[in-house]
Protein backbone atom coordinates (compact mmCIF):
# COMPACT_ATOMS: atom_id res chain seq x y z
CA UNK A 1 0.00 0.00 0.00
CA UNK A 2 1.08 3.55 -0.50
CA UNK A 3 0.29 5.76 2.10
CA UNK A 4 -0.15 9.68 1.19
CA UNK A 5 2.28 12.43 2.98
CA UNK A 6 1.21 14.76 1.39
CA UNK A 7 -2.15 16.97 0.79
CA UNK A 8 -2.01 20.15 -1.78
CA UNK A 9 -4.71 22.91 -1.36
CA UNK A 10 -5.99 24.98 -4.49
CA UNK A 11 -8.52 27.76 -3.84
CA UNK A 12 -10.61 29.58 -5.91
CA UNK A 13 -14.00 31.42 -6.15
CA UNK A 14 -16.26 32.31 -9.12
CA UNK A 15 -19.50 34.56 -9.35
CA UNK A 16 -22.26 32.71 -7.87
CA UNK A 17 -24.44 32.70 -11.42
CA UNK A 18 -21.02 31.00 -13.27
CA UNK A 19 -20.53 28.51 -9.86
CA UNK A 20 -22.40 25.37 -11.89
CA UNK A 21 -20.60 25.86 -15.19
CA UNK A 22 -17.01 26.15 -13.50
CA UNK A 23 -17.64 22.75 -11.54
CA UNK A 24 -18.09 21.09 -14.37
CA UNK A 25 -15.03 22.74 -16.51
CA UNK A 26 -12.76 22.13 -12.67
CA UNK A 27 -13.78 18.75 -12.99
CA UNK A 28 -13.30 17.86 -16.63
CA UNK A 29 -10.04 19.79 -16.69
CA UNK A 30 -8.36 20.28 -14.00
CA UNK A 31 -9.88 17.32 -11.13
CA UNK A 32 -10.12 14.48 -14.02
CA UNK A 33 -6.39 14.54 -14.75
CA UNK A 34 -5.65 14.32 -10.95
CA UNK A 35 -7.97 11.46 -10.49
CA UNK A 36 -5.32 9.52 -12.32
CA UNK A 37 -2.34 9.90 -11.06
CA UNK A 38 -3.09 11.69 -7.37
CA UNK A 39 -3.84 8.85 -4.50
CA UNK A 40 -6.54 10.53 -3.97
CA UNK A 41 -8.69 13.92 -5.18
CA UNK A 42 -11.48 15.93 -3.68
CA UNK A 43 -13.45 18.29 -4.92
CA UNK A 44 -15.23 20.68 -2.47
CA UNK A 45 -17.44 23.70 -3.29
CA UNK A 46 -19.19 26.11 -0.82
CA UNK A 47 -21.75 28.43 -1.82
CA UNK A 48 -21.85 31.64 -0.16
CA UNK A 49 -23.63 34.99 -1.00
CA UNK A 50 -22.51 35.95 -4.36
CA UNK A 51 -19.66 33.57 -5.00
CA UNK A 52 -18.59 30.42 -4.86
CA UNK A 53 -15.90 28.86 -3.25
CA UNK A 54 -14.07 25.95 -4.91
CA UNK A 55 -11.25 24.22 -3.39
CA UNK A 56 -9.60 20.85 -4.53
CA UNK A 57 -7.19 18.44 -2.36
CA UNK A 58 -4.83 16.32 -4.00
CA UNK A 59 -3.18 13.75 -2.16
CA UNK A 60 0.04 12.27 -2.77
CA UNK A 61 3.10 10.11 -1.11
CA UNK A 62 5.59 12.65 -1.85
CA UNK A 63 6.83 15.85 -2.95
CA UNK A 64 8.62 14.11 -5.63
CA UNK A 65 5.88 12.31 -6.93
CA UNK A 66 3.88 15.85 -7.72
CA UNK A 67 6.74 16.98 -9.34
CA UNK A 68 6.32 14.31 -11.76
CA UNK A 69 2.56 15.45 -12.42
CA UNK A 70 3.38 18.64 -12.06
CA UNK A 71 6.77 18.71 -14.19
CA UNK A 72 7.81 21.44 -12.50
CA UNK A 73 7.18 23.27 -8.83
CA UNK A 74 3.87 21.46 -7.15
CA UNK A 75 3.87 24.44 -4.94
CA UNK A 76 3.23 27.17 -7.92
CA UNK A 77 -0.16 27.76 -8.70
CA UNK A 78 -0.89 25.92 -12.41
CA UNK A 79 -4.15 27.31 -13.69
CA UNK A 80 -6.45 25.96 -15.89
CA UNK A 81 -6.25 27.61 -20.02
CA UNK A 82 -10.01 29.18 -18.66
CA UNK A 83 -9.10 30.23 -14.99
CA UNK A 84 -9.29 33.64 -16.26
CA UNK A 85 -12.64 33.64 -17.37
CA UNK A 86 -14.11 32.40 -14.38
CA UNK A 87 -12.46 32.96 -11.10
CA UNK A 88 -12.59 36.47 -9.41
CA UNK A 89 -9.13 37.03 -8.51
CA UNK A 90 -6.09 34.18 -9.76
CA UNK A 91 -4.56 32.29 -6.87
CA UNK A 92 -1.63 33.51 -5.71
CA UNK A 93 -0.93 30.15 -4.02
CA UNK A 94 -1.33 26.71 -3.19
CA UNK A 95 -0.56 25.27 0.30
CA UNK A 96 1.63 21.92 0.18
CA UNK A 97 1.18 20.22 3.89
CA UNK A 98 2.14 17.21 5.40
CA UNK A 99 0.11 14.81 6.45
CA UNK A 100 0.78 13.87 10.24
CA UNK A 101 -2.43 11.61 11.09
CA UNK A 102 -5.52 10.71 8.94
CA UNK A 103 -8.78 8.57 9.68
CA UNK A 104 -11.29 7.44 6.73
CA UNK A 105 -11.58 7.28 3.25
CA UNK A 106 -9.70 10.52 2.53
CA UNK A 107 -7.32 9.49 -0.30
CA UNK A 108 -4.81 8.20 2.27
CA UNK A 109 -3.96 4.93 1.02
CA UNK A 110 -4.06 2.72 -2.50
CA UNK A 111 -3.14 -0.80 -2.96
Amino acid sequence: MTKATIARIWRGRVPADRADEYQAYNYEVGTRPLIEKALGVQQLREDRDGETLFMTISYWESFEAMSRFTGADPSDVHHLERDPEFLIELPASVQVLHIKASHGDTGGERS
